[in-house]
């Protein structure tokens, strides 16, 4: 049996430790935001956090999450620190997701909840960041469509307000 919180609700399930948590979230639980694209870890479009830090679920069996808080894209906005929280707390987009919408950053959209996965947890403990720091902390998250300049953008576009209020 392996207990975990995936956003946020408390689960039990029987079933192989050994199954890759990409598969338990889409197959077993319905959460399709991470993407089962490369199953080998080079990509990163499977990026979920488990207690607050990006792991990649394809490499990740679900005996390591027992006992552990796993929250994916569908669950980013529910409870969040205020640079990612959504507008009011019963809805999402976040505001990287925002961004990400307002300049025009998802096309296919096959790496966008890896991307956003991955950047939500370093532009919240780093506000700061410049745009050379966002590129380095993208390393990892593959985009097949080269719109990295635009998913960039959008990084530096949702922390516009932080960095502002600091000024």
């Amino acid at each position: 049996m392996i207990r975990l919180r995936v956003n946020g609700e408390p689960l039990a399930l029987d079933l192989d430790p050994m199954t890759p948590l990409v598969d338990l979230l889409r197959r077993d639980l319905g959460l399709t935001g991470a993407k089962a694209v490369c199953r080998e870890g080079f990509c990163g479009a499977c990026t979920v956090h488990v207690d607050g830090e990006p792991r990649l679920a394809c490499l990740t069996p679900a005996g390591l999450v027992d006992g552990r808080e796993v929250v994916t894209i569908e669950g980013l906005g529910r409870n969040a620190p205020p640079s990612v929280a959504p507008v009011d707390d019963a809805a999402l987009p976040t505001a990287l997701q925002r961004a990400m919408l307002e300049e025009d950053a998802v096309q296919c959209g096959m790496c966008f909840p890896g991307m956003v996965m991955a950047l939500a947890p370093v532009l919240e403990a780093e506000p700061s960041m410049d745009r050379e720091a966002i590129r380095r902390a993208m390393t990892g998250n593959l985009c097949r469509c080269t719109g990295y300049e635009r998913i960039l953008d959008a990084a530096v576009l949702a922390l516009r307000p932080q960095q502002e209020a600091a000024e």
